[in-house]
């Protein structure tokens, strides 16, 4: 079975894409007089990797003296490195939470957060099964909460097979899982624990891929890479029964499972020129390489106000 577009594949396409619509240098290269140097460090959610690392690979193109390292050990394991200083930025597909931001404080961490694009968060299930075409949020609840009794398909509705459900799903430091635990559990990181946890979303796919009567949840970009394999199953939030796609996303009619992709800058790091052109060389080409990436991007003038508000966080770092 093969797994295409990996997360580095999705950065190459992101590479194809500028180099086909731009016909030189990308907006935010430096200069033949003004060469950076100097190494960024970025960790953080598997789901915003893509983008970071198409991100990374053009901006090193244009700037070939810089090296730019991005690793993806979860939204929660890249705050506890952001919060100690250790990385520039840190990718998350959460907001940060309070005990987060609390740590980062206590740290003298100060830092900006930047919404880069939207992700429709996606329930999958295998395409051999037949009878499953949409879960209610409430079906969804009660199949992933806490000490769920949910078994088979039969428990969900009575019209369905006795035949188990085998559930897939990240693991405990994705913002991911986080995300669904809050949003359809009513308490991020509620949830059942007798499920195959990863942080590897291609290990996610080839679990679903393989197994018909399987059910499990990550980002809609991960489905578009591989939709010959997976079967998208609707989510009807109370308003009937919706599939994501990128209009659906982007209009806010799959609810309540869209969610925004974040970047947390470091103020001090912004004093460093290879960062502050790094950021804006973000806003300014990601519009290009958002959806290239398989997520929905913003609109230019919400990254041009966002570059306004990483001027200001430069102006007042240390």
């Amino acid at each position: 079975m093969e797994i295409r577009l990996s997360r580095l594949g999705a950065a190459a396409v992101a590479l194809a894409f500028l180099s086909a619509c731009g016909g030189g240098e990308p907006e935010g290269a430096a200069s033949g007089a003004a060469k950076l140097t100097g190494s960024i460090e970025i960790d953080g959610s598997s789901t915003v990797f893509p983008v970071a690392a198409a991100v990374a690979e053009e901006f090193q193109i244009a700037n070939p003296d810089t090296r730019v390292t991005v690793a993806y050990s979860g939204t929660g394991g890249g705050f506890q490195r952001f919060c100690a200083g250790e990385t520039d930025l840190s990718n998350a597909s959460r907001p940060i939470r309070d005990s987060e931001a609390q740590a980062c404080h206590d740290a003298g961490v100060e830092f900006t957060e930047l919404n880069v694009g939207w992700d429709g968060l996606s329930v999958l299930a295998n395409p051999e099964n037949e009878f499953l075409q949409c879960l209610t949020v409430e079906e969804l609840n009660r199949i992933w909460e806490p000490n769920s009794t949910v078994v088979t398909w039969r428990d969900v509705r009575d019209e369905w097979p006795a035949e188990e459900i085998r559930l897939y799903g990240p693991g405990t430091d994705s913002g991911t899982f986080d995300y669904f635990t809050e949003t359809i559990n009513g308490e991020g990181g509620a949830s059942r624990a007798d499920y195959q946890a990863s942080e590897d979303d291609n290990i996610l796919v080839q679990g679903i891929a393989g197994d018909t009567y399987s059910l499990g949840y990550f980002g809609y970009a991960y489905y578009a890479e591989n939709s010959d394999i997976l079967k998208l199953v609707a989510v009807d939030g109370g308003e009937g029964c919706i599939l994501p796609s990128d209009a659906t996303i982007q209009d806010g009619s799959y609810a309540p499972l869209s969610r925004p992709l974040y970047v947390y800058v470091r103020h001090s790091a912004l004093t460093r020129p290879e960062v502050r052109a790094y950021v804006d060389f973000m806003l300014e080409n990601a519009p290009a390489i958002v959806p290239s990436t398989g997520y929905s991007a913003l609109s230019t003038e919400q990254y041009a106000e966002q570059m306004q508000a990483i001027a200001e966080a430069a102006g007042g770092a240390d």
